[in-house]
């Protein structure tokens, strides 16, 4: 990883935005919509420390490289983060392509290597989320200190809320009724989600491409991997950082896992795995095949 992508908070913030032309209007069109106070600032005003006080952000788009040096220095001894536009090495950061799904953002970013690269794949995520997406986001944070107080188990919230997110909440959220979402969302917290635990036996030969999306999904969404001691490493890359990782267990192991709840990504490399499963299988564990390439 060359760059680390963070998002700043704007609720309550000022971003700073030096420059006339249209390179400043695109920064402008960037914060349309955003809770941020955006601050304009043009010649001689941009070139002084004190203009940047307190801003969270500072953009600088100008023509002359003397002018936009002059500032980006400026917002730099208020220590203030600064961009200017098309010069990357007077960048404190870079900015990213963003889809904007109000609550939900994504960024793609290239470290200004190239902006179109990233415009492109911009297009291709854009594609798959929904414009209702942000809502979802929006109902969860609403209702996130009910379901922490009535799911105190980690695992146990992750799974009702992995199922919650593809249920009748969520589909009320995206459709736009949101008061209707809260019911539903309550109702099925009230209802209690069901504790049952999985093992899914997934194919960790590697590489990484060649993993379906599903199993992809699958291995992001883990709470515990047990692994083969020759999974490839960019296939455990795609599993979530907390999720906890044990070498091979026997069948009685697994099989406890899964009665706490838990979902078991079972990353195998071998074939023995098929008399596991039949073992686990008989011992009434609910197992999935994620899948395995022939």
């Amino acid at each position: 990883m060359d760059a680390f992508p963070a998002f700043f908070p704007l609720a309550g913030r000022s971003v700073a935005i030096a420059g006339e032309g249209e390179a400043a209007e695109a920064k402008v069109r960037l914060f349309a919509g955003s809770p941020a106070t955006l601050v304009r600032l043009t010649g001689d005003d941009a070139l002084d420390p004190k203009a940047y006080a307190g801003m969270t952000l500072a953009f600088v788009a100008g023509d002359d490289d003397q002018w936009a040096m002059a500032a980006a220095q400026a917002a730099r001894a208020a220590h203030v983060p600064v961009n200017v536009v098309d010069r990357p090495a007077l960048c404190d950061f870079t900015t990213p392509a963003v889809i904007d799904r109000g609550e939900v953002v994504a960024a793609i970013g290239t470290g200004g290597a190239s902006p179109m690269l990233a415009t492109m794949l911009r297009h291709d995520i854009e594609a798959r989320v929904p414009e209702g997406t942000g809502r979802v986001a929006a109902l969860f944070r609403s209702l996130q200190d009910e379901v922490r107080a009535a799911l105190p188990e980690a695992h146990v919230r992750r799974r009702f809320l992995r199922a919650a997110l593809t249920g009748p909440a969520a589909e009320a959220a995206i459709a736009g009724d949101m008061e209707g979402a809260k019911e539903r969302l309550r109702a099925a917290l009230f209802e209690g989600p069901m504790l049952l635990g999985s093992v899914q036996y997934i194919d960790a030969r590697g590489p990484a491409d060649l993993l379906t999306l599903r199993a992809a999904r699958a291995l992001s969404a883990a709470d515990v991997l047990v692994c083969d001691p020759e999974a490839h490493d960019d296939v455990l890359a795609l599993a979530r950082r907390d999720a906890h990782r044990l070498d091979g267990r026997t069948v009685d192991q697994l099989a406890e896992l899964a009665a706490e709840g838990l979902t078991v990504a079972r990353l195998i490399t071998g074939s023995g795995w098929r008399t596991e499963r039949e073992a686990l299988d008989a011992a009434g564990v609910t197992t999935e095949t994620v899948p395995i390439a022939s």
